[in-house]
């Protein structure tokens, strides 16, 4: 079920929440892998909308492997961040409330086979291009101060 299109076929481009999840993987030198995204053209965090009946683990598990091809695990909570809100450019509003966490690779290869992904890579922390916007900022400044369990609101 395309959990969004349905939700967005009753109230067509008005405010709605949007449960979500993003995750923050990093390689053995310590970089984080960015996600350049081709509805915007900006870089961000992989992680998307959850669909109805998942889990905050299954659908972490389902965006990171269609966006990046990597089968991740997730080691901890970093945090949740609702304080935000968003338009897309299709003109749909949304107040994301994003889980956040650290996650661990177990298998696969990065691949860009998705429509949603231009480029994947690696950045170290002084290195990061403008993200997404300030919820990806803010979920990048904690993971960088090592924060556990933030909470936007």
């Amino acid at each position: 079920m395309d959990y969004i299109k349905f939700i967005r076929s009753k109230v067509g481009h008005d405010k709605i929440f949007l449960n979500c999840v993003g995750a923050a993987i990093m390689n053995e030198s310590g970089e984080v892998l960015l996600q350049k995204r081709a509805d915007r053209f900006v870089w961000g965090f992989p992680g998307g909308v959850m669909e109805l009946g998942e889990t905050f683990e299954q659908a972490l598990q389902r965006e990171v492997k269609e966006e990046t091809g990597l089968n991740v695990s997730i080691k901890k909570l970093i945090g949740i961040y609702s304080a935000y809100s968003d338009k897309y450019p299709n003109g749909d509003e949304a107040q994301p409330i994003l889980a956040f966490f650290l996650c661990k690779i177990d298998s696969g290869e990065l691949s860009t086979d998705d429509e949603e992904t231009l480029e994947l890579r690696f950045f170290n922390k002084k290195d990061v291009p403008p993200l997404l916007n300030k919820q990806h900022e803010d979920m990048f400044r904690d993971l960088f101060r090592n924060q556990n369990n933030v909470v936007i609101s």
